[in-house]
């Protein structure tokens, strides 16, 4: 895989994650959400996660430490953004709030700051190549 095509996945990922704040805030707005909780919470069913658990990342950035930690990352994004929904859909408003605010925004800090450093470094490789 070339880097820029690795730059480019990495800035598609995190806009679209950007955009999960917006979307739980709209559902506790709304009391209901276009995705349901258990949906959410799956790491393979977004478009970065398709990309992250598909074919076409190479084996030797998937053997990579940045790899691993992304999907970590990612995973537990996905389980935090699960959770919220998850008491949305209990009508749980307070408890959906509180965990959007503290663990989900920490999560999604954390995954960003990831997929900043991992760009980064990709594109580092790319400029000395």
């Amino acid at each position: 895989m070339q880097d820029v095509k690795l730059v480019d996945a990495i800035n598609d990922a995190i806009g679209a994650h950007g955009m999960w704040k917006l979307r739980l805030r709209t559902a506790i707005a709304q009391g209901h959400s276009d995705i349901t909780a258990a949906k959410a919470g799956c790491d393979d069913g977004c478009a970065f996660g398709q990309w992250l658990y598909g074919g076409s990342i190479p084996a030797a950035v998937k053997a990579g430490v940045p790899y691993g930690v992304i999907r970590r990352l990612h995973a537990e994004f996905h389980q935090s953004a699960g959770s919220v929904l998850a008491y949305v859909e209990s009508k749980d408003v307070p408890k959906a709030r509180q965990l959007l605010e503290g663990e989900f925004t920490q999560r999604s800090e954390k995954l960003v700051r990831a997929l900043t450093k991992w760009k980064h470094e990709a594109g580092a490789v790319s400029r000395a190549a």
